[in-house]
């Protein structure tokens, strides 16, 4: 029975599971699946092959349960298969490595016999594990759609300055394991992690390193719990945190551990709230006091707000940017940018601000301001405008400038609806070649990709400025691009399966989800318009560097996410940089660039990164390097995966 109901979410952090420590012998599985079963559990870790067994010639594996006890779905959705723990593939002891190689790979053949979705691997028992991660890749290799989950302990030990030095060698980061052996596996997409969580819990910024990482399970140990002032079993704030964290990214809680908490059970039904739920005192699980815990740490969670549930399905979705100079928008694309309350109202407010700078109130009567909308659209920021005008009790002639015929028709259509014949004036042209009639006191444009120039906003007002009196405004006056450095295993392997260079040199735009953010952002480009020096050059050419907190340790760079911020006019801005984002704002979502080797950076090592946006008669695009802490090829060169076309 799933934790609860979350408005919008429908991910698997709704189930918990719970470890069976005990092998049920003489088939003993069914009877305690269905005890966890009935007692709110969803699913149950448990082993599948006696942990007393050895292989010896003509033996037979000596398993839980036949796949005749279980149905095919119960085993699929309702057991997750424990490779046997004595394992040891890095042995010095030759019969153990190979006996543990023979009996590893007979247990997951029958875990997939059995259909199971997944199977925790052991924990390395040493930080040397190279054969351990060989023989797990040759597994790899042969599987369909079982997924392998690597059992680790969320640990990361935290010396003193003072102790660094005599201390490094001996220094415990169970992050580093898992990451060699991800390293030594290829990134593959079905090696996952299930994190061992007990008492202690290492920094925050150690934490947030696994965010980015395919982590699937979270294993809560009993003795990780506190005992609350009833005698009920709860958790630190650090560790209720950690948890929501993980229900927030997809990530399934797995009970374990002997019960340190003799409780009776709570009145009435937790799970669902289901009032009518009640489970019989004699049969009670002795872990259900720790699930009834989680469940309320779920269910008291606020519910997804309507823009994430509108955009759950975008998360980690890599798309290719927009091209609205090569292509022509098509309606559906404009209607859902339309939709952007926020984007527009910001906009119109930008406009009243400069149309009440512009004409001051002794001269309403007889100034008439002449504003252009370039790249006009279907209309929004017509209306926009025309609001502010109103607003503001100005008097407003408009040129909506657009090159798309199909958008043209559109803007005939609304401007005949709304009866504005008077006001604005439709022009079919590219902004770019068009020569107005009269200079404009406001030019207006939604030209703002995700990484603020991405979309050719230079180069179009670069355009369009010309036409603009030479005291005139441009909302946007400026707009600046941001990146940082991530984790996105995901974003990684998505990439990856396409088995070339050419995407791994290609800009994505995504709702980044499953990433690890690993330093704060900083500019990248910045824009000014108008821009009327005359040697004025849209190339551009940066280097950042970016320094890790000094007790998140080591971490793998995936790439680097890439937000903007614009500056309407004065104070009113729009952007997607985390720190100044505008709330409640769904036009664009941040912008990836990947890297084609992902980056091992050691701790305390800072990151050096390479940025140039490069123009050519025909096209604008991106390259981007890292020098440090080792050297990456340069990224796109002469745009040969990945431009923006004039």
């Amino acid at each position: 029975m799933p934790l609860g109901q979350r408005a919008g979410d429908k991910s698997d952090s709704r189930y918990c599971g719970v470890e069976v420590l005990d092998f049920p012998a003489g088939e003993g599985l069914p009877a305690v699946l269905n005890h966890s079963l009935a007692s709110s559990f969803d699913f149950i870790l448990a082993p599948l092959v006696d942990p007393n067994y050895r292989p010896t010639p003509g033996a037979v594996l000596p398993v839980s349960a036949s796949d005749l006890v279980l149905g095919p779905a119960q085993w699929s959705n309702h057991v997750v298969g424990k490779i046997s723990e004595w394992i040891d593939l890095d042995a010095e002891d030759e019969q153990l490595r190979l006996d543990s190689e023979l009996t590893l790979k007979q247990e997951i053949a029958w875990a997939s016999h059995l259909s199971l979705q997944a199977c925790v691997l052991p924990a390395p028992r040493r930080s040397s594990c190279g054969n351990y991660a060989r023989v797990v890749n040759q597994i790899l290799q042969g599987l369909t759609n079982m997924h392998l989950w690597l059992r680790l302990p969320l640990e990361k030990s935290e010396p003193m300055d003072d102790d660094l030095d005599k201390l490094q060698n001996e220094m415990v980061d169970s992050w580093e394991l898992w990451n060699s052996f991800r390293l030594l596996c290829d990134h593959s997409s079905q090696l996952c992690v299930a994190l061992d969580i007990s008492s202690t819990l290492p920094s925050i910024n150690s934490l947030g390193r696994w965010f980015g990482e395919p982590v699937r399970a979270a294993i809560l140990q009993t003795n990780a719990f506190l005992t609350n002032g009833r005698g009920y079993p709860c958790l630190s704030k650090r560790h209720q945190k950690l948890l929501t964290g993980f229900f927030n990214h997809s990530v399934q809680v797995i009970l374990s551990g002997r019960s340190n908490h003799n409780v009776p059970p709570v009145s009435g039904g937790v799970l669902l709230g289901d009032e009518n739920h009640t489970e019989d005192a004699s049969v009670r699980h002795a872990l259900s006091p720790y699930l009834e815990y989680t469940a309320y740490l779920y269910r008291r969670m606020d519910p997804l707000p309507e823009q994430e549930r509108f955009e759950i399905n975008y998360r980690d979705f890599l798309q290719s940017p927009l091209q609205p100079l090569m292509d022509n928008l098509e309606a559906q694309t404009y209607e859902t940018f339309e939709k952007d309350v926020v984007k527009y109202t910001q906009y119109q407010r930008a406009v009243a601000k400069a149309l009440v700078d512009r004409v001051p109130d002794d001269a309403v009567s007889t100034t008439r301001t002449v504003l252009m909308v370039v790249g006009a659209g279907r209309g929004p920021l017509v209306r926009a405008s025309l609001q502010a005008a109103e607003e503001t009790g100005r008097k407003l002639k408009v040129y909506a400038v657009e090159k798309n015929p199909n958008a043209v028709i559109t803007l005939h259509s609304l401007i005949k609806l709304e009866g504005w014949e008077s006001l604005v004036t439709v022009i079919s042209s590219d902004m770019r070649c068009w020569d107005a009639p009269e200079k404009a006191d406001i030019l207006v444009s939604e030209l703002l990709g995700s990484f603020g120039d991405n979309e050719l906003s230079p180069e179009c007002l670069d355009g369009a400025q010309r036409f603009l009196k030479p005291d005139g405004i441009s909302i946007p006056s400026s707009y600046t691009s941001f990146i940082q450095p991530i984790t996105a295993s995901k974003l990684h392997n998505d990439i990856k399966a396409h088995k070339d260079i050419a995407h791994f040199e290609t800009a994505y735009v995504v709702k980044l989800h499953r990433i690890a953010t690993l330093a704060p952002p900083q500019q990248v480009f910045t824009f000014t318009h108008p821009d009327f020096s005359p040697n004025a050059s849209n190339q551009r050419y940066t280097k950042l560097q970016f320094e890790m907190p000094p007790d998140m340790g080591s971490c793998l760079v995936h790439g680097f996410a890439g937000y903007f911020d614009s500056v309407l006019y004065k104070d009113v801005h729009l952007g997607i940089e985390p720190n100044t984002a505008t709330p409640n704002m769904f036009s664009w979502f941040p912008i990836f660039f990947p890297l084609r080797k992902p980056i091992y950076v050691p701790d305390r090592s800072p990151i050096e990164v390479h940025f140039w946006r490069c123009c050519a008669p025909t096209k604008v695009w991106y390259e981007w390097a890292v020098t440090a802490p080792t050297p990456t090829p340069i990224h796109n060169s002469n745009g040969r995966s990945y431009w923006v076309g004039l």
